[in-house]
Order: structure tokens, then C-alpha cells, then sequence
């Protein structure tokens, strides 16, 4: 039976409530027992983390929208919070909630290293840029303690693959050993993501992310390393934060931010309700205005998943936001995320087993 907790927000959490995925049979409500039990105050609410072994770990996209083809996820879930992240329906297919669930039931991938070592080796792959942390973060705050991104990393340097990576964590700053050995054979492409500047708006959007001036810093910091580096402005929220569109630009430029992107905020499955749910709590006055701006750009509706127009919207003030973000980009030097190139001839698959010798 799926868990339930009163609408009320959780210290250093996003989602307000824990709602059942929509592929569960049974659904829980908290009701008033007489005994004024909601009224309690609500108790902590821990990160747990499991293992969670896998058969394969590159997964392939065929998405016209995106600039790559495989990807690698090194965790399920994300402590990070962020309300308004995409991949929180993916915890409905483990019979979890898209809520509260997908913040505080992690999952890591043990053996990441070992399959990507053999993915890489089998006969018919073909090397392609790898993208890190597509889905979930993979410099959230359990990469610390369990170091599957950084074990990731070590098999594609040591294979001389290119990869890129996307992050709104500072833990990425550990790994700029690995990450510059790989910039000085043209294989790595990082992005820091960039939602707001505001420290107040930052806490309740993503609250256990890294603040804005942090992610500024990494940003330098992989600049300073001679590791190529851009910003995404993702997700762009009308209302909230499309106004500071160009400060961010030109904060990341100035930063060292070489390339950028922007993505419109995007609303699939249970992500509407959820979403809905933290504007009523945290910014009432504006939420009637955020979502009639966004349906506006949307055809009428919270989202639309059409290719072409999921990551822009539609309509007069998506026009205006591709504009603005184009002049902005000019202004600050910036180039667009997919105008970088690897170094695609470097690659040597690794080796598998014992008794196997390299020639060169």
C-alpha cells in the first residue's frame, strides 16, 4: 500500500506530499482520526539507499530533442529535491512515489563500472559521446560516500571515450583530475546547471542542490582546468524565473561558461500535480500566473510531449524566450550545447578478461 503524508512542507525537502504512482492498485489518504494526529508535528524523514544490480548500464536515446544518443544514470532518484525535475515519474515504475519517495528512496547501481567495461568491449558497439546524468543527478550528495559516477569516469578515461556530463553539484570539482586528463584529449564537455541566482527561490525550488554562487564557482573551477565547460538555464519557469535569463548567461559566461542551452519547464505524468501542489505552498499569489503562461506556451495544456516542442513550447512568448536567449548568447560569447566536438578517434576498448595482451 503506498505511503501517504499530510500536505505540508518537509525541511530540506521538494515535493509538499508522497502521492502513489499511477501504476498502483491502491491509494492512501490521511484522514482526521479525532485524536488531532494532523496536527502533529511531522517526523524526520530520512534518506534511505539501496543496491540496486542491473543487466546493462548505457541506455539509448532516440530522441530528435536531444543532442546525444547514450546515456548512463549512475543513481535512481535524487536527494537533490528539485521540484520540478523530469525523471520523478521513472520512480513510479518501482511502485514508488514520484513525491517525497523519489528524494528519499535511492537507489545506486554497484557494479557500473564492471558492465561498462563490458558494454564497451563488446564487438559491435559503436563509440558514440556518452552523456552522465541525463536523468537524475549524478553529483548528488550520496556520490560522496558511494563513488559510482567518479568509478564511471575511470572507465571512460582510461578507455579515452568521450563523454559529457551534467550537474548542478559541486562534488564534480573532486573529480577534476580525471576530468582534465580527459579535456587534454578533446573528450569531456561538463555542464553546470543554472535554474535561478536567487538564494531564497533556490531553497525551495532545489533544496539540497548547490546555491547559485556554488555552481559559479564550478564553473570556474573546470574553467581554470582547462576543462570545456557550459551552462544550461533548465528548466526556464514562467513567471518565476524567465527574467533572468540573460544575468544568468551572462553570470556563466563570465564564470568561463564556453557553450549554453535552455530547456522550458516541462510537466509529465504526476510531475503536473506536484508541481501545482509546491506553487500553492510556496508561491500562491504568483501560481495562477505561472501556470496560465506556461499552458500558453503549451497549446493549452500543463505539457506537451510532442518532439520539436517539448523543450520550447509554442507561441508568441516561447518565440520571445528563443530570442532572448539567442541575443544573450551573442552578447556573452556563448556558443550553442551541441556546437562542441569530440574527439571521436581516440577510443580503445577495454580489456575484458585475463590472458588478453595490447599491442600498442
Amino acid at each position: 500500500m503506498a505511503s501517504s503524508t499530510r500536505p505540508a512542507p518537509r525541511p530540506g525537502r521538494g515535493a509538499v506530499s508522497n502521492p502513489a504512482g499511477r501504476f498502483e492498485k491502491t491509494r492512501a489518504e490521511a484522514v482526521d482520526d479525532g485524536w488531532g494526529s494532523l496536527e502533529e508535528e511531522l517526523p524526520k524523514l530520512p534518506t534511505v539507499v539501496q543496491p540496486a544490480p542491473c543487466r546493462t548500464l548505457i541506455s539509448r536515446n532516440k530522441s530528435p530533442d536531444l543532442p546525444f544518443e547514450l546515456s548512463i544514470n549512475p543513481y535512481r532518484g535524487c536527494e537533490h529535491g528539485c521540484i520540478y525535475c523530469y525523471a520523478r515519474p521513472s520512480h513510479a515504475y518501482w511502485d514508488l512515489s514520484p513525491g517525497l519517495d523519489f528524494e528519499t528512496r535511492l537507489f545506486y547501481k554497484p557494479d557500473a563500472a564492471q558492465l561498462l567495461r563490458k558494454e564497451l568491449a563488446a564487438p559491435g558497439y559503436r563509440c558514440s559521446p556518452i552523456t552522465i546524468g541525463a536523468n537524475t543527478d549524478p553529483y548528488q550528495p550520496i556520490e560522496r560516500e558511494y563513488g559510482i559516477t567518479r568509478s564511471i569516469l575511470e572507465v571512460l578515461v582510461d578507455c579515452r571515450h568521450p563523454f559529457s556530463i551534467i550537474t548542478k553539484g559541486t562534488l564534480i570539482e573532486r573529480d577534476i583530475d580525471l576530468l582534465a586528463r580527459a579535456a587534454r584529449d578533446g573528450l569531456v564537455h561538463a555542464f553546470v546547471s543554472i535554474t535561478t541566482l536567487d538564494d531564497a527561490l533556490k531553497r525551495r525550488l532545489e533544496p539540497r542542490a548547490a546555491s547559485p554562487a556554488a555552481r559559479l564557482r564550478v564553473i570556474r573551477t573546470l574553467h581554470d582546468a582547462g576543462v570545456p565547460s557550459g551552462v544550461m538555464v533548465a528548466p526556464v519557469i514562467p513567471v518565476l524565473t524567465d527574467a533572468e535569463l540573460e544575468r544568468i548567461l551572462h553570470a556563466a559566461a563570465e564564470a568561463g561558461a564556453r557553450t549554453a542551452g535552455y530547456v522550458l519547464l516541462r510537466l509529465p505524468y504526476e510531475i503536473k500535480d506536484l508541481f501545482e501542489e509546491w506553487l500553492a505552498e510556496h508561491e500562491p499569489l504568483k501560481a495562477k500566473h505561472v501556470l496560465s503562461r506556461l499552458s500558453e506556451m503549451r497549446g493549452g495544456r500543463r505539457n506537451d510531449p510532442r518532439w520539436g516542442h517539448r523543450m520550447r513550447g509554442e507561441g508568441e512568448y516561447a518565440e520571445l524566450l528563443r530570442k532572448r536567449f539567442t541575443t544573450a548568447c551573442a552578447k556573452a560569447g556563448l556558443s550553442p550545447r551541441d556546437g562542441f566536438r569530440y574527439n571521436m578517434d581516440s577510443f580503445r576498448p577495454p580489456r575484458t578478461g585475463p590472458g588478453q595482451l595490447e599491442l600498442f
